[in-house]
């Protein structure tokens, strides 16, 4: 029981991050590192703020916003100073280090006696035989309630634009938008959610931690890609609803593994592995050898 509701809490949380690598990922078709340093930057402004007294559900918005503002800045890098997608991420990425030792003072900053919104929210009683499951409804309802606000951007004229930068430049052009603009926002979208499971992230661990991010952007499309692809069979599924169940199976995976005896020094190993047989099973050359 504590497995799977291990699976479920990182698999959520992971999920937000996931909607920001599908954004980049999959619509705008750009390989952005930042990821790595937009998702501890969420959660060493949470940390911070949290330790400083301020209300642990504000920091929700307030890492967001400084997300979007790392993306942001990854956007005017590559679109006005014309430097490679690649590139732009890892420069600020890279700054984003040496931001969050800034910010918090030190490489590791706990917050397990401070207040957070797992303590503030009680959805069944301490005494409650249920109460194990308290945080799970509570990252669900989160989760949930992002995914169909996503949902409702990308459906809307400024949304429609987004998904054209990746699959057509040239219609964005003709339509007398500037694409440059839209995939600022993206880019900017992309890491609030990023930052935002950063921020989710350090309260439902209680610290944060400066390596924290190493690896995220793997583990991000990970997530996107099995959701994608195994989710293939449900065509009416929304794309958000896909990236959700890709981050819980990956996470699942990752569990069993452990379950297993497999240490945890080698999670990355089992994580590039993963990812590895996602991709090459989904390829057109493997489908004609299994046929």
């Amino acid at each position: 029981m504590q497995l799977l509701i291990g699976i479920l809490e990182e698999g959520f949380i992971y999920a937000l991050v996931s909607f920001g690598a599908y954004i980049t990922f999959k619509i705008l078709d750009f390989p952005d590192m930042t990821v790595d340093g937009s998702f501890p930057f969420g959660m060493c402004i949470t940390s911070v703020m949290i330790v400083n007294n301020v209300n642990p559900f504000i920091a929700l918005p307030v890492s967001f916003v400084f997300g979007c503002i790392a993306g942001t800045m990854t956007g005017l890098i590559h679109v006005k100073l014309k430097v490679r997608d690649l590139l732009s991420g890892i420069i600020v990425m890279t700054s984003l280090y040496s931001i969050n030792l800034r910010i918090a003072g030190k490489a590791n900053l706990p917050v397990f006696q401070k207040p957070n919104i797992f303590k503030a929210i009680s959805i069944f009683g301490i005494d409650s035989p249920l109460f194990i499951l308290n945080r799970v409804i509570i990252l669900f309802i989160i989760v949930l309630v992002l995914k169909l606000l996503l949902d409702l951007y990308l459906d809307t004229k400024s949304g429609y634009l987004l998904r054209s930068v990746g699959d057509n430049e040239i219609l964005v052009t003709t339509l007398g938008k500037n694409k440059e603009n839209v995939k600022i926002l993206g880019l900017a979208l992309a890491n609030g959610f990023a930052a935002l499971g950063g921020s989710i992230y350090a309260q439902h661990r209680g610290f944060f931690e400066i390596s924290a991010g190493n690896g995220t952007l793997v583990i991000a499309v990970a997530n996107v890609i099995i959701g994608m692809q195994l989710m293939t069979v449900f065509r009416k599924m929304r794309p958000t609803t896909s990236v959700i169940f890709g981050s819980i199976i990956y996470r699942a995976c990752i569990g069993l593994a452990l379950f297993l005896g497999m240490p945890s020094s080698d999670l990355k190993i089992i994580t590039a592995l993963l990812l590895l047989l996602v991709i090459v099973f989904n390829t057109k050359k493997y489908r004609k050898l299994v046929k």
